[in-house]
């Protein structure tokens, strides 16, 4: 059975107002967003770009929703995220489109879309690779209303880029279609996501749904035997009791004095990898500021294998955040007013972005979580001939899971309190 377990739905729904009048469509804006990747070098891919800018993009992301719930438990997909932008803007014109790419990070001017839309058909079909030790896949569907006619090449593009399948939908009857795409997305999860979306308007007139599925056991797996049962976690000024994992192992480990942390990499079979990031005391707000893939290229360089004794909690959750709130901030804006231009979807009917809608679930134990890491600057690593060193997440961390092909970020966190989540009910809590 498996041991680790992570899925995420990003439910995008498009309005169509009872008029069929298209706005004029704004002018084009192609000024570089400020997290615009560097030039890429000679050497790298549309896929390894790609990867680079959603990485960015995962932690632009992650601090826009750390200001709206700076004390709560966060975990989400950026892949997810950002593959559903990216095949959204397929159907995007003139401002609208070049906002979606932007946001996701891409200088039109350094990286042609042709580029963009090639590493991301690259990722998510790498993703899809069947694996004996991990199952890892992504998918997404188009439920379209009936009578909307779609144009052929966006239908054609998303099913060829990003294998998306099409279901014709009846948003009239919005009760029907709403129990039917609550459908859909519990038989893709094997009955763990329940009831994604609660209401749909009449006048609904797409909705894409994207899915990551992540499955997975741990390359060197905790011993059961060994997991304390009430083990003190620091939160705020309060201390709660948790399950804490404990093996002594030999992983690849290091501080990074630069930015006050320590970083644990435990890999997976079958490739990915998890990376637990540990602030000292007071400096999660430092770290948080300063995350970019740059950050990440150095730990996977400087880590260095040792000896070390670990203790991470055992938790699980599921989280859900409504986005069409957050990504205009990130400069997404027409997309989801009366400036959006998806004539590229249809041309007969005005559709503007309504909800983007999206959940995450995780599940580590001990038999399995992963992460990955890249770049370089001063991170220290302690000699593997010396002793056993100690490293006990008892208080609030970061958590990555990073896939293998072109070390993308699939999954992005913080634990501020295992007891937040399902896991962690019932568990005590007491004042310091």
């Amino acid at each position: 059975m498996a041991s680790s377990f992570y899925q995420v739905f990003l439910v995008i729904s498009l309005w169509a107002p009872m008029y069929c009048v298209s706005p004029p469509s704004p002018p084009s804006k192609g000024a570089p967003s400020k997290g615009a990747p560097r030039p890429p070098s000679a050497r790298s891919t549309p896929a390894s770009q790609v990867a680079a800018s959603n990485t960015d993009f995962a932690f632009r992301l992650y601090r826009r929703l750390v200001l709206k719930t700076p004390s709560e438990n966060i975990f989400f997909s950026p892949m997810s995220v950002s593959a559903s932008l990216a095949m959204l803007s397929l159907g995007a014109r003139s401002a609208t489109k070049s906002q979606l790419l932007q946001s996701l990070g891409f200088n039109l001017t350094r990286m042609p879309e042709s580029a963009v839309q090639q590493g991301f058909q690259h990722l998510v079909h790498a993703l899809g690779v069947p694996s004996e030790d991990l199952e890892l896949r992504m998918g997404s569907v188009l439920f379209i209303k009936r009578e909307l006619q779609l144009q052929t090449s966006f239908l054609d593009n998303a099913k060829r880029l990003y294998g998306s399948e099409v279901s014709p939908t009846d948003f009239s009857d919005s009760s029907t279609a709403r129990k039917r795409i609550n459908s859909y997305v519990e038989k893709e999860t094997k009955g763990k996501v329940v009831d994604l979306i609660q209401d749909l308007e009449p006048q609904t007139a797409m909705v894409l749904v994207n899915y990551i599925f992540f499955d997975a056991k741990w390359e060197k797996p905790f011993n059961p035997t060994y997991t304390s049962k009430m083990y003190p976690f620091v939160v705020g000024k309060t201390t709660v009791k948790v399950p804490m994992m404990h093996q002594v192992e030999q992983f690849a480990f290091g501080v990074d004095p630069e930015l006050n942390c320590s970083v644990l990499q435990m890999d997976y079979k079958g490739g990915s990898t998890a990376l637990f990031v540990l602030p000292s005391p007071g400096k999660m707000q430092q770290l948080e500021q300063a995350l970019s893939s740059r950050t990440l290229r150095k730990w996977s360089h400087l880590l260095k294998k040792r000896w070390i004794e670990v203790f991470i909690p055992k938790f699980s959750t599921s989280t859900s955040y409504d986005l069409e709130t957050v990504l205009p901030k990130m400069g997404i804006r027409d997309a989801f007013d009366k400036n959006a231009d998806f004539s590229g979807i249809t041309k007969k009917g005005f559709l503007k972005v309504s909800k983007v809608s999206h959940r995450a679930v995780v599940d580590v134990s001990e038999s399995g979580t992963k992460a990955a890491a890249a770049t370089a600057t001063k991170l220290t690593a302690r000699s593997k001939d010396s002793s056993s060193h100690t490293v006990c997440f008892n208080r609030p961390f970061l958590l990555l899971i990073v896939g293998s092909a072109a070390q993308t970020t699939l999954f992005l966190g913080k634990v501020e309190d295992p007891t937040q989540f399902p896991a962690g009910k019932g568990l005590s809590r007491m004042t310091r």
